[in-house]
């Protein structure tokens, strides 16, 4: 009965010292833990090479580790890298993640980019999770290294195929025949030139002379101009002022005249609207009078001043 009871009591010991271990365990797990800072990633590009466990690093300098990937379901094209580093990483705003792939060796999450001066990228105080949709800050990616070629790969290979079928349609039997027609016609050219040469030349040579020539006409030119400001500086200035001084006078002539007809202006509206029509009236009347003066001589020499006063005698009748 004692030994049995001893064996229990061994084995009650042990399993509370493996309790304890566990708990020891957990807690430096927890400790180890409290140092770490977890952030969220989201990828739109292949994570081909990255595993739970791949090494996260910062500007090159090993960081944390990749804690989780999974498909981000909202958005099946987006792929969630759950990172966790440790806390005396300067993770700040203008932080980008990359991944780092290797021919010959598991990839890697590549942190850059920190500003000095920025503040951390944390999750904000109003509407958390429109920034932090699992309550982790996001850390935004960028292309990088060999993902970034891989995935312009496609495009380079459909630039490529497009660029050699040009090449071919270019160097078809058609435009083969016309660069040939067109190198021949450039040899034929350059012979020509060739049995040219002494003609060119001499070509070349007369414009030499030309030119030289042209040079003396210019100086020629510059000397004629000299003298021409000479002549306008010392005799048509001269001219020129007393041609502006008789155009001051006649300005002030003119201004008198302009005064004097605005003097006599008020006099020639009351000759044109009054004086006029009198005249007329008058020249009218004169005529009028001169026609009874005509009637009144015609009438004297008629019939005596007698005919002035009296009406004028009848014939006298007599009786056949």
């Amino acid at each position: 009965m004692e030994t049995r009871s001893n064996h229990v009591l061994v084995g009650a010991v042990v399993l509370i010292l493996l309790a304890v271990l566990a708990l020891f365990i957990v807690w430096l797990a927890r400790l180890g833990g409290g140092n770490e800072r977890q952030y969220d990633i989201f990828y739109k590009q292949s994570v081909d090479g990255l595993n739970p466990g791949s090494a996260v690093s910062f500007s090159g300098v090993p960081s944390g580790q990749v804690k989780e990937i999974s498909f981000w379901k909202p958005d099946p094209s987006l792929v969630r890298v759950r990172i966790s580093v440790n806390d005396n990483v300067p993770i700040l705003e203008g932080t980008t993640a990359s991944i780092q792939g290797s021919f010959t060796g598991p990839s890697t999450v590549q942190l850059d980019g920190a500003v000095k001066g920025a503040p951390p990228i944390v999750c904000p105080e109003e509407n958390p999770r429109a920034a932090c949709p699992l309550g982790v800050p996001v850390i935004p990616t960028k292309q990088g290294g060999i993902g970034a070629l891989l995935n312009s790969a496609p495009q380079l290979l459909e630039r490529i195929s497009t660029l050699t079928e040009r090449l071919s349609e270019l160097l078809g039997d058609k435009n083969q025949n016309s660069i040939a027609g067109i190198l021949a016609n450039t040899n034929r050219l350059t012979d020509a030139l060739a049995d040219r040469g002494p003609e060119i030349a001499a070509t070349l040579a007369e414009t030499r002379i030309a030119i030289q020539k042209f040079g003396g006409a210019t100086e020629e030119l510059g000397k004629l101009a000299n003298t021409t400001n000479g002549v306008l500086a010392d005799d048509v200035r001269p001219t020129i002022a007393n041609l502006n001084r008789t155009i001051g006078s006649a300005r002030k002539s003119m201004e008198t005249l302009d005064a004097t007809i605005g003097d006599a202006r008020p006099g020639l509206q009351a000759l044109s609207k009054k004086t006029i029509p009198e005249i007329g009236q008058l020249v009218q009347d004169l005529r009028v009078m001169s026609t009874s003066l005509a009637s009144v001589a015609e009438k004297l020499d008629q019939g005596g001043a007698s005919s002035l006063v009296g009406s004028p005698k009848l014939p006298d009748y007599k009786k056949k």
